[in-house]
């Protein structure tokens, strides 16, 4: 290698100046990798990596949008957890919408029909119906605890059956282990969206599912502070969901990649916190006298609660509860100013979050029939603190009427 150039300065030593720094140092997180290019020493060194890079192999890359070692070291370790037991790879998408569109762009082409859950997340449904439509395939929306009555539903053509478990807003169980069991004698490939359970409670590749679906914005973050999602797949399905990766350019950044896995690590503990501030929260409100019912999975009065209780190791912060009657006005009286629970559409972060359910055009096969719908996330705060602004928040719908 040439000697930079001995002049006290130079545009020459800007661009060269501490690029050769290798004295390893060891430190108890990984160091951030930022990147776009990458470099090779000869030639034939970047045709091999590139060449090991299209074919997905472990590691292998020629330029940041195939990985770095931050971003490495996240898929490797989803891959471990996720999939623990299992053969699995995993790939990091900008968002929790962007892991679920991909992997479906990846599996399903032109006159595909894909079943999916009535009960899944909003916007997975919108996609779809519109874009993916637009792409020519057919999706056919089921009754969520349909369990191995799903076999009626499966078509020659029929690709893929996307879960959701629990549903969004309404919390129901599905008996994924039945509808997987269908799906593999058909020859269907199974995805589930596992963003309610992550990353401490569920394992949904021991269910048989063949793509488990991360939103790593929520609790494997945990701190509200950036966008993310994953796709862990098992490796009989990583090539073509790593080809559609490579051909729409999907990739994050060292320093996002960076905050998962800080995330991660405290992960288990802050679960454990957000699950019983939940359940306690939820036993509060199923005593209340303006609350028809609370569709918590974890507790017994949920209709699917052996379900959740033979599948599931733990309950998150999320749950919702009905209201017996509500103005629009009173809803707002709830929500508004409130001290803890603050007005907010994701969740899995420290806080805590109100919003009420608007899920009239968001389920087709059976619409909501019942009273005000109101989701909770329970973040890291006191129950009791909780408890008590909610109960102002009550009181307040109540002078509200």
């Amino acid at each position: 290698m040439s000697t930079p150039p001995a002049a006290p300065y130079s545009p020459t030593r800007l661009v060269d100046a501490g690029r050769h720094f290798d004295r390893k140092v060891a430190t108890v997180n990984l160091p951030v990798v930022r990147a776009s290019s990458v470099l090779f020493e000869t030639l034939a060194d970047a045709d091999a990596e590139g060449a090991a890079a299209m074919a997905g192999e472990r590691h292998r890359t020629t330029y940041a949008t195939s990985g770095t070692p931050t971003t490495m070291a996240l898929t490797d370790a989803l891959a471990e957890i996720e999939g623990a037991g299992h053969d699995c790879r995993a790939a990091v998408m900008p968002s929790g919408l962007a892991a679920i569109s991909v992997p479906l762009l990846a599996y399903c082409s032109p006159g595909d029909h894909v079943l999916m859950s009535d009960s899944v997340y909003g916007p997975a449904r919108v996609f779809a119906s519109t874009l993916f439509a637009r792409f020519g395939v057919t999706t056919e929306f089921f009754e969520p605890t349909i369990g191995a009555g799903i076999e009626a539903l499966v078509k020659p053509n029929t690709k893929v059956i996307y879960l959701e478990s629990p549903g969004s807003y309404t919390f129901e169980i599905q008996d994924v282990p039945a509808i997987c069991r269908v799906a593999r004698a058909r020859g269907v490939l199974t995805m589930i969206d596992n963003a309610w359970a992550s990353p401490a409670f569920a394992r949904p590749f021991d269910w048989g599912i063949d793509v488990s679906l991360l939103p790593l914005t929520k609790y494997w973050g945990g701190h509200a502070d950036f966008l993310m999602g994953a796709a862990v797949v098992r490796t009989e399905h990583w090539p073509k969901l790593w080809q559609a990766i490579r051909q729409l350019g999907v990739c994050v950044g060292g320093d996002d990649a960076f905050l998962a896995l800080r995330g991660l690590r405290t992960a288990e503990v802050r679960m454990r916190r957000h699950e019983a501030t939940a359940l306690e929260v939820a036993r509060w409100l199923d005593g209340r006298p303006e609350v028809a019912r609370v569709l918590h999975p974890a507790l017994p009065s949920h209709p699917q609660h052996a379900l959740w209780k033979r599948d599931f190791t733990g309950s998150s912060g999320l749950f919702s509860f009905e209201l017996k009657a509500a103005t629009q006005a009173q809803l707002a009286a709830l929500c508004e100013r409130r001290r803890f629970f603050r007005i907010g559409y994701s969740w899995g972060g420290f806080e805590s979050l109100i919003m009420p359910a608007k899920i009239g055009t968001l389920r087709t096969v059976k619409p909501w029939a019942g009273g005000p719908l109101v989701r909770l996330h329970c973040g890291l705060e006191d129950a009791a603190d909780l408890i008590a602004d909610l109960g102002e928040g009550l009181a307040a719908m109540a002078r509200a009427g």
